[in-house]
């Protein structure tokens, strides 16, 4: 009974370590790749806002430093991120009876170019979009505004990842 205990350990230790690197947020990092590094994201859109494009290259960084253990370089990474925010649009969504706007909507859209200099058949060229709805009655400003951002961006940043590290 004693030997069954050490061997159903020594058969799951293979399981897990056969499979290769394994991350518990789904990130598939090929071997050897230790370092990223994340360029300026230029804010190209119509409407700008100040600040934008520093905002999401932090919270990009820091998305991927939450999950994975890559290390933050300022050059020379084995992961590069670069691209643009394309699009930072507010719009009307619902309409009330009286024809005014009941809802807007903020889309922020991003294009992204990422290069991998160990295997460069995962470089990928996309778009990315998201949007967060508020009041007509409110304007984008202050909180609101802040809490807008951050919802946009973190769903964003979790969709460049998963199309980068997690291939999903």
């Amino acid at each position: 009974m004693k030997h069954t205990k050490y061997i159903i350990i020594l058969l799951l230790t293979i399981t897990f370590f056969s499979c290769g690197i394994y991350s518990f947020t789904g990130a598939s990092i090929p071997p050897g790749t230790e370092t990223f590094q994340v360029n300026r994201f230029e804010n190209t859109s119509l409407l700008v806002e100040p600040g934008l494009e520093n905002e999401f290259k932090i919270e990009l960084e820091d998305y991927i430093l939450n999950q994975t253990n890559l290390t933050l370089n300022p050059s020379r990474g084995d992961l590069i991120y670069e691209g643009e925010i394309t699009d930072y649009r507010i719009s009307p969504t619902t309409a009330t009876s009286s024809n005014t706007a009941a809802q807007n909507r903020l889309t922020i859209s991003v294009k992204l170019r990422f290069f991998n200099t160990k295997k460069e058949e995962d470089d990928l060229e996309q778009s990315f979009s998201f949007f967060y709805d508020y009041p007509a009655s409110t304007q984008l400003i202050g909180s609101v505004k802040t809490t807008a951002h951050e919802e946009i961006f973190e769903r964003i940043t979790q969709d460049i990842f998963n199309a980068t590290l997690a291939k999903w």
